[in-house]
């Protein structure tokens, strides 16, 4: 069994005493680990960094072992991500979502794409939190998780879409809320695509998706927490 495909590098840990065991998101076999012999090598291990895109080659006997891979570094985003704490926190947030989230294995190319042009922003603090909400919107409709802004799940209106509701992801609008205004979600217009995407509408957004993130996605996930990386990556944006 093998194949060979583009990937983006989400860990790489220590196995035995030269090699390495490397979990990649590749555009066609989705997320993939395999070992790396020689992976601790002085010549292979800097290129080892999150988020770096390599050309992989994996071989196994047979198609459930785990395999092992050969590689050949095409870009690494290293010197964006360790020059800013800001995008060093964003890089760390979306490999470590992608290795919770992403059954083994299992081809999401849609994602992938969008994936890599997100890490590609990496370095430019003006565009790249817009970018990421756009990624996590993603990621949660990639998963089955995605929201139904288009329309009032109480009045069918697509005007003064004001707030999501917590259990079914749906836009409701100030009229729908009625008594129920203070149980649901913030939808601030830059989930909508619309106004000036400041920061802060950002941030009230992203409470919004963590909410998803949190109770839906982890929760089928054996409720199991979120990786805390998301957490940093917000904070060290609200401090900006």
């Amino acid at each position: 069994m093998d194949w060979r495909d583009t990937g983006i590098l989400l860990s790489a840990r220590k196995h035995g005493e030269t090699s390495a065991i490397l979990e990649v998101f590749t555009a066609e076999h989705g997320r993939h680990l395999g070992i790396l012999r020689g992976g601790t090598s002085r010549r292979i291990a800097p290129s080892l960094q999150p988020g770096a895109q390599l050309d992989l080659s994996w071989r196994a006997r047979l198609e459930d072992h785990m395999g092992a891979y050969t590689v050949e570094p095409q870009r690494s985003r290293a010197a964006a991500a360790l020059g800013d704490r800001l995008a060093l926190a964003g890089l760390n947030a979306v490999t470590a979502l992608l290795g919770f989230c992403l059954p083994e294995r299992e081809s999401h190319p849609a994602l992938y794409h969008r994936t890599e042009a997100l890490l590609d922003l990496l370095g430019q603090s003006d565009l790249w939190p817009l970018g990421y909400l756009r990624w996590e919107l993603a990621l949660l409709d990639e998963m089955g998780f995605g929201l139904d802004l288009s329309a009032c799940a109480v009045t069918g209106t697509n005007e003064s879409l004001t707030y999501v509701s917590p259990r079914t992801g749906r836009a409701v609008s100030a009229q729908g809320a009625g008594d129920w205004a203070d149980r649901l979600l913030p939808l601030p217009p830059v989930l909508l695509g619309e106004g000036p995407a400041t920061d802060a509408d950002i941030l009230a957004a992203l409470s919004t998706t963590g909410h998803f993130l949190e109770t839906r996605l982890a929760f089928e996930l054996r409720d199991k927490p979120l990786p805390p990386a998301r957490a940093v990556w917000i904070e060290r944006l609200a401090r900006a």
